[in-house]
């Protein structure tokens, strides 16, 4: 039970330090905007790993990153490129990499839909 105590201390501490790296400027545009409540954990992985990894992004979950906004998504990312863990990315490259996911999700959600 003591484990799981230190667990979820060391936990908080690291969320804590990671918020604590960020500006202030996107801190407040963050919290301004509720950003960190307004897409699901699942489509929140999917749109981290389009962007920082290899990956692809649902319709579904484009739906949640376009509902996001586009502030909120790139004060996100830049709070993310911000944390010690991500020192060794290049920042451009994920800069290029959140535009373009962006851009193709505002094209995938704008498209019609074959049926119609």
């Amino acid at each position: 039970m003591a484990s799981l105590y230190v667990y979820s201390a060391l936990v908080v501490l690291f969320l804590t330090c990671g918020a604590a790296m960020a500006t202030k400027e996107n801190d407040q545009i963050i919290k301004d905007n509720n950003c960190e409540t307004k897409m699901g954990l699942p489509c929140v992985l999917k749109a981290f790993t389009s962007i920082f990894e290899t990956g692809t992004i649902s319709s579904k979950c484009c739906g949640e990153l376009v509902g996001l906004g586009k502030v909120c998504h790139s004060a996100l990312v830049k709070r993310t490129l911000e944390n010690p863990l991500f020192k060794d990315l290049s920042p451009a490259r994920i800069i290029a990499k959140r535009i373009q996911t962006w851009n193709n999700c505002l094209a995938l959600i704008d498209s019609p839909s074959p049926s119609a």
